[in-house]
């Protein structure tokens, strides 16, 4: 038990150190510009389909899962506005987040993971080539950039899919349904939702980056790496989310 959490402790310090890098790095020449653009179109080009089948089955579902709710109280003019700041507010981040864990992290974990075990991240020292900068800034500006893009299209074709969902059961025109979600929202529901997907962005990255960056030697850690990196993102995701409720409820 003791030895466990000691380990724990170390983790959580050596990961605080190669992220305190990370903002030192950042602002450091030559900058990696062409291989940011590469990870940005990987990372957020490449995860377009899934977080589109994702998001419209989110607005769909819950849709058809509040309806007969809303029915029985006769609000079922809320419907919109419901299924739209309950994407908005929660679901829609703290879901893509999830699937950029598992898709992006483990992706991030298992690469740098093979190019330790394969040594080419020594092979980047020796022929003077910053391998973080190259490699783990990179990615880690790739994913605070793209994750918020990538939630607020999933906002917007979970909208989409709660506009079909209405419909399987009625007939609304669009007009009618965006209206109505507008009359629901403000401006100060998007800031607080928005702000925590560039922090879910960041720590993907970032884990991501850290457990391939630091595998041992051998096939079996590139595994290691990827899983590790995938569990702890998303747990890291899950208390972020809670803070960020937290400090909403304190000052908005």
């Amino acid at each position: 038990m003791i030895l466990t959490l000691k380990n724990t402790f170390e983790d959580i310090g050596n990961a605080t150190v190669f992220a305190t890098r990370f903002f030192k790095e950042v602002f450091i020449p030559p900058y990696e510009t062409r291989q940011f653009l590469k990870q940005c179109y990987i990372i957020g080009y490449k995860s377009l389909p899934l977080v589109a089948i994702t998001g419209f089955i989110m607005g769909l579902v819950l849709t058809l899962q509040s309806r007969p709710t809303l029915v029985k109280f006769g609000a079922e003019s809320w419907l919109p506005g419901m299924v739209a700041l309950s994407l908005i507010r929660e679901i829609a981040p703290v879901i893509t987040a999830l699937i950029c864990a598992g898709k992006i992290s483990s992706g991030i974990g298992a690469e740098l993971g093979s190019m330790k075990v394969t040594e080419q991240i020594d092979a980047m020292e020796v022929s003077a080539v910053n391998p973080y900068n190259y490699l783990v800034v990179t990615r880690i500006l790739a994913t605070t950039l793209m994750v918020p893009l990538l939630v607020i299209f999933a906002d917007a074709i979970g909208i989409l899919g709660g506009y079909f969902g209405i419909n399987i059961h009625g007939d609304v025109s669009f007009y009618r349904y965006i209206t109505k979600i507008l009359q629901s929202l403000e401006f100060l529901d998007l800031i607080p939702a928005t702000i925590k997907t560039f922090f879910f962005g960041f720590f993907i990255g970032m884990i991501g980056c850290y457990k391939g960056f630091n595998a041992s030697n051998g096939t079996e850690s590139v595994g290691k790496a990827a899983n590790s990196a995938v569990v702890t993102a998303s747990l890291t995701i899950f208390i972020i989310d809670m803070l960020a409720v937290q400090i909403t409820d304190l000052f908005f």
